[in-house]
């Protein structure tokens, strides 16, 4: 069985936001390959050391990270998308920018499903994983990164300047509480 939890996370900085933001997709992959591999592992083990901290873990990767990501798209990669297009037809990037935004808020409302079983496994109670809230959260999750690392970065990296690149990384370095750069 694959160790639950246990991997390492691909570096991106700052300076390259649109890498910064794909190699966050990465990370939500992982966390939800951990949230599948959670449900048998409870079945067999039950809420046993490595559940607890895979469950912990998890909850604290969507409450932070998970929460900055789409805050990072919405508050500042789309208006910049947007504001790039002015005096343009911009509709498509609005209907695609709007369609994730939404996606978004459908994806916490499935993780707060999700997060009240792992709140009890964390604390060791001895609950199961309902398989079926797991896979909505995670196959939406696998739906909506497909369309943003097929779709919205590569028009991302088309679209934006360099100024315009760097605003986005400021605001998501700052976002995190990170205010100077060593």
């Amino acid at each position: 069985m694959t160790p639950i939890p246990g991997y390492s996370a691909p570096a991106a900085g700052f300076e390259a936001p649109l890498e910064m933001l794909s190699a966050c997709h990465v990370r939500i992959e992982r966390q939800c390959a951990t949230l599948r591999r959670l449900v048998p592992h409870l079945a067999e083990h039950g809420a046993d050391a490595q559940a607890r901290t895979a469950a912990s873990q998890v909850i604290r990767y969507f409450d932070t990270s998970a929460r900055d990501h789409h805050a990072d798209e919405e508050v500042d990669l789309f208006p910049a998308l947007i504001e790039s297009m002015a005096g343009s037809d911009a509709v498509c990037l609005r209907e695609l920018t709007a369609a994730l935004t939404a996606e978004h808020r459908e994806l916490e409302t499935r993780w707060s499903r999700v997060r009240v079983g792992l709140e009890r496994i964390a604390a060791g109670e001895p609950v199961r994983l309902e398989a079926a809230l797991v896979e909505d959260l995670v196959g939406l999750y696998e739906r909506h990164l497909a369309r943003e690392d097929d779709e919205l970065l590569p028009m991302a990296a088309r679209l934006l300047g360099e100024d315009a690149i760097g605003q986005v990384g400021r605001a998501m370095r700052i976002r995190r509480g990170i205010h100077s750069v060593d």
